[in-house]
Order: C-alpha cells, then structure tokens, then sequence
C-alpha cells in the first residue's frame, strides 16, 4: 500500500467527503431530504401503513392465497403516531451529535472548504470521536431496517441493535467460520481480508 500513496489517500478522500456529505443531507435542518421530514411524512400518511394498503402492495407484488393473505394481515402491525414520536426523539440524540460536532466539519472543510487553516481544523477535529461516527452510521442502518421492515412486512418499527465497534466485529468474525451478517460486518471482513491478502503479496515479493 505504501507504493501507491496518492491511490489511497484520495480514496479516503473521496469516502470522508462522502460520509460528511451525505450526514449534512440526512440531519440539517434545511435539507429536502433530512430523516427528520421522513418521520414527518410518515406520521402525516399513516394510511400507507393501514391494512388495506400493505394488502395491496402485497398482492402486486406476490402470489399470496387470498387465505394466507388474511391470515398475514392478522399479525400486521399498524403504525401509530407516537411510534414516530419515539423514532424522531432517537434521531434528536443523533442529531445534537451531529450539529454539535460534525456539521462544522462538514460546512467548512468538506462540502464548502472555507477552512484553511491548519490549527483551526485541528481544533475542529479534536472534537470528533470515530467513535460517534461509527455509532451514528448504524443508528441510522437500524432506522433504515425499522422502517422497511414496517412498510414491506409490517412489522413493528424497533431499532435493533447492532455492532459498531470494529474490535468486536473482527472478533467475531475470527471465531466464526460462517462468514456473513450485516452489509457493514461483511464490509470490515472483506477490507481485512483484502489487507491481509496485499501484505500477503508484498512479502513474497521481498
């Protein structure tokens, strides 16, 4: 890796401008697309949700008996609006995190690059934790979940818990034979196979 440099620092370039880009689109106040007029929507269009609705999509899409489909519909669970209460008050931790300590990140360093100095980015960067960061990304993988998981099966929407530390996922992967789980579990095992494949190589070479 050490050969090819200018390689991998533009693709953390690339991937850290991403991230920052995409957060700023998710939990600024002024975004179009901001998870917080997601809720809204859907708490505003609960008829999406009703049983007649989910009937409906699941027709078009399967080839249900019409008796299954009654007998599904029993166990459908239909939203109401304290259920997006609850969500938008998980988003609002998210949120303060984010506002308090990336979104200045992110307007002055990686979507508008107004900042140059090197003591103040310094200053701003002393404050993250990637900690946080890997914490708010599967929050948002469980939002994500939750909320497909009540529209395409009508199961009631609750944040499952999942892994955000990479210690934990590398170890469970090493006495694990079963490769798999999650998209971001699967992400920390290919990257960690691919490294060791690399200094695989380099060695041989020397």
């Amino acid at each position: 890796m050490n050969s090819a440099p200018l390689f991998w620092n533009t693709i953390l370039g690339g991937l850290q401008t991403g991230a920052f880009v995409v957060l700023g689109r998710i939990f600024d106040g002024d975004s179009a697309h901001n998870v917080g007029r997601l809720l809204r929507l859907a708490q505003d269009n609960l008829q999406i949700f009703s049983k007649p609705a989910f009937a409906q999509r699941m027709q078009s899409k399967t080839k249900i008996a019409p008796q299954d489909l009654v007998d599904y519909l029993k166990h459908v669970y239909v939203p109401k609006p304290a259920d997006f209460r609850r969500l938008r008050g998980y988003v609002s931790r998210q949120r303060k995190i984010y506002l308090d300590k990336y979104q200045p990140l992110r307007h002055r360093v990686f979507a508008h690059k107004e900042l140059s100095d090197a003591a103040d980015l310094s200053a701003l960067l002393a404050r993250t934790r990637i900690r946080d960061i890997e914490r708010m990304l599967v929050f948002l993988m469980s939002l994500n979940e939750a909320l497909w998981q009540l529209f395409v099966n009508g199961h009631k929407p609750v944040l499952r818990p999942h892994r955000y530390s990479i210690k934990r996922m590398r170890e469970r992967a090493a006495h694990n034979i079963r490769r798999g789980g999650s998209v971001h579990e699967r992400l920390v095992q290919e990257a960690e196979r691919f490294l060791k494949a690399a200094s695989a190589v380099q060695s041989t070479r020397q």
